[in-house]
């Protein structure tokens, strides 16, 4: 394997670990909302990434047609949703 495969290797396993570091950076927002039910969160910020997320898995789906990218978009999306659902059931609740 040239030095060329290997680089691609690696941008590929380090694309498929920003899923995991999402998730692992959204959990303290995530366990505020759910669990301690403190509100953490700019619905307007989460409405936004939520927006532009969904954009990215569906170009993932019919443009790039590439698996990873769909898998990692998908995650991006799912915490986004988690974060502004959550936001929005905790502001109904407080009204």
């Amino acid at each position: 394997m040239d030095l060329y495969q290997i680089f691609i290797q690696l941008i590929i396993f380090l694309f498929g670990a920003t899923a995991i570091i999402d998730i692992i950076g959204y959990w303290p927002t995530i366990k505020d909302l759910y669990i301690h039910k403190k509100y953490s969160a700019n619905s307007r910020s989460y409405e936004l990434w939520a927006s532009t997320s969904g954009v990215s898995l569906l170009y993932g789906i019919f443009i790039l047609e590439d698996s990873l990218y769909i898998g990692v978009s998908s995650i991006y999306l799912i915490a986004n949703l988690t974060v502004l659902i959550l936001t929005i059931k905790i502001n109904r609740t407080k009204n």
